[in-house]
């Protein structure tokens, strides 16, 4: 370790990730599979794309085709689930206004994970109560990296979960703690440094996150970029990156799925980007947007053009977040790219050009979304929230989607569906 002390820094921030988040949602009501490998399917349950640690020690490979390893999965008695993101979400919720009061400040970084801006205090026993109550609350095993810095945090909470000894808490509060770390950090595994920057720094002989510190942050910032700067003064705790309290508005919002079976039917591929369409403006008028570009496109692998790929942008009447105007527009650039005969695997729609509906300007002289529209949206959303998904939507997205992506292996939704709410028997 590094000899070099400093007094510990009363402006810390904890970054708190759930460990194998998917496969942990799987037994937060299925205690039988705790101790038992369990992993989770992509869309149409096509890859592995979630382990828990029991199935990491088999040897089961991630971001593989499920095919490639179900005899492997099968010899072993894994359980595999299909994605349930309806679960997967709502525990994610609870999690996150669990740990909220721990901070001054929350941000909510990915479904997972979230970092946090401590108060003064006991920084290793605050984080132990995270830990803790996450685990009494929900079941859901945490790690906890605290450090006066995100990036430091970050790498705090990959020594948690790789270092027994530290019980799920790393805390970085003294210079000497984080120096010591970083010696036995590789550059690829420092947040922000992707595989190029990374071959560009070995060329400089920068190998570890500690050499990286020790860098000169103005010669870096000549010959990589101001991200990189600041990622080094991040490393030697000086926090430049604050939390974002908001998610920042898109300024593009895509939706698009593969379907479970190639579809040759026009008026299947219409009640598809129909839902996509629907999809794409819940999240649009969430921020508070309107758009004016719609994307539309089609993916086809077929033996009789290979590969094909037909898309349509169309510039919109007028700015506008209207599901139906949106998804009407959507169907008729559909028709216009079809090509009848050929087997279509998946499509797309995508709302471009996304503005802020604060700044519209008014025009008396072209047409605009009207305010009555507005409301029937206001209205759908809310029935929709207050209701569950899809209990108002547009006729033309069809009853029965037999198109929609294969889940064969799906869990209950258990928080999400009257149906699937677990039943307790007291004998």
């Amino acid at each position: 370790m590094s000899s070099t002390h400093c007094p510990p820094t009363d402006n810390m921030y904890a970054l708190v990730d759930c460990n194998t988040f998917y496969a942990s949602c799987e037994a937060v009501f299925n205690p039988a599979i705790r101790k038992a490998p369990v992993v989770v399917l992509s869309n149409n349950d096509g890859c592995i794309i979630a382990r828990n640690a029991k199935a990491k020690a088999l040897n089961i490979p991630d971001m593989v085709p499920f095919f490639q390893v179900e005899s492997l999965v099968r010899k072993n008695n894994v359980h595999v689930f299909s994605s349930n993101y309806e679960l997967y979400g709502d525990i994610s919720a609870k999690v996150m206004r669990l740990m909220e009061p721990f901070g001054t400040a929350m941000e909510v970084y990915s479904i997972d994970e979230a970092f946090l801006h401590l108060p003064v205090c006991d920084y290793q026993d605050h984080g132990a109560k995270i830990k803790k109550l996450l685990w009494q609350q929900i079941r859901m095993p945490v790690c906890v990296g605290i450090a006066p810095s995100k990036t430091l945090a970050k790498l705090a909470n990959h020594a948690a979960k790789k270092m027994q000894r530290l019980n799920g808490v790393c805390v970085l509060d003294e210079k000497h703690k984080w120096e010591w770390l970083l010696a036995r950090i590789t550059t690829d595994k420092i947040w922000g440094v992707g595989k190029r920057i990374c071959q560009r720094l070995h060329h400089l002989g920068i190998h570890n996150a500690l050499q990286l510190a020790q860098a000169n942050p103005k010669y870096m910032r000549r010959h990589f970029s101001v991200v990189l700067e600041r990622t080094i003064r991040e490393l030697n705790g000086e926090a430049c990156l604050d939390l974002e309290l908001e998610p920042s508005p898109r300024k593009e919002i895509i939706c698009t799925r593969s379907f479970s079976y190639k579809i040759t039917e026009l008026h299947e591929l219409q009640q598809a980007v129909s839902l996509y369409a629907d999809r794409a403006c819940e999240k649009l008028r969430r921020q508070n947007g309107l758009s004016a570009t719609l994307w539309v496109y089609l993916e086809s692998f077929d033996k009789k053009v290979s590969y094909f790929r037909p898309q349509r942008i169309i510039k919109l009447p007028f700015l506008t977040n209207d599901t139906r105007q949106i998804a009407r527009a959507a169907a008729d650039a559909l028709a216009q790219i079809y090509r009848p005969g050929l087997r279509y695997k998946k499509c797309g729609v995508g709302l471009l050009d996304v503005r802020t509906r604060k700044y519209e300007q008014k025009d008396f002289f072209n047409p605009q979304q009207t305010e009555k529209a507005h409301k029937l949206m206001q209205i759908m959303d809310k029935a929709n929230q207050r209701y569950g998904k899809h209990t108002i939507k547009l006729l033309n997205s069809g009853i029965q989607k037999k198109w929609m992506m294969k889940r064969d292996y799906m869990s209950p939704r258990y928080t999400t569906r009257w149906q699937d709410i677990p039943q307790v028997r007291c004998s």
